[in-house]
């Protein structure tokens, strides 16, 4: 998801059109306008799909079962496009540089933080799609605009993608709590401005 203070998930390409600002001897110290939209978008649609996933599979919620499988379904699938595309652009295009009030230490933590998120997401997106085409059950929205199943109907399977699918987005959920205190206390108890990185690329009044 997002990346712990100081952390990588890139866009960060040099030039001005990228929306990154620069410090020539360290290159860009915020990330890219696109780094920058696939960070939110990802971020919505995981604070989208976690409740729909509680709900779908709540008793008191039964009569909205229906319409909120069919969200969680096809919204996931936008969520696997957008994931793979994202890890693909960050193998691409090298992030921008540890703020310097960040030690070694704490530098080596936020990346291996920031790639244990990317995983957690990849293994939560594609566990949830090969469980749910792997037991047979439509996606509607991929329905909808002609991409037919990618893979055959295998139960067995399915149902151990359930639990891992699970497991994911407890993981994920955990790391991504730890990783939001680590900002709000770099950007509220020490002053350090971390938010700037990441913040959304719109326009400032």
């Amino acid at each position: 998801m997002s990346e712990p203070a100081g952390t990588s998930s890139n866009g960060g390409s040099a030039d001005a059109s990228s929306g990154s600002s620069q410090d020539v001897s360290r290159g860009p110290r915020t990330h890219g306008t696109v780094a920058r939209l696939f960070h939110w978008a990802v971020v919505l649609m995981v604070v989208v799909q976690i409740p729909a996933g509680i709900a779908m599979t709540s008793e008191p919620l039964g009569g909205f079962a229906d319409p909120l499988y069919i969200l969680h379904k096809g919204l996931g699938s936008v969520l696997l496009l957008v994931v793979v595309a994202r890890v693909l652009w960050r193998i691409t295009h090298r992030p921008p540089s540890f703020p310097d009030f960040m030690p070694p230490r704490e530098q080596r933590i936020a990346h291996r933080t920031h790639m244990a998120l990317y995983a957690l997401l990849l293994v939560m997106v594609l566990s949830g799609y090969v469980r749910t085409v792997g037991d047979g059950y439509p996606i509607e929205l991929l329905n909808a605009i002609g991409v037919p199943p990618l893979l055959p109907s295998m139960p067995r399977l399915a149902a151990v993608m359930l639990v891992v699918h699970q497991f994911a987005v407890i993981g994920l959920v955990g790391l991504a709590a730890v990783h939001v205190a680590v900002v709000l206390k770099h950007q509220l108890v020490d002053g350090n401005t971390v938010l700037e990185r990441m913040w959304p690329p719109v326009r400032k009044s």
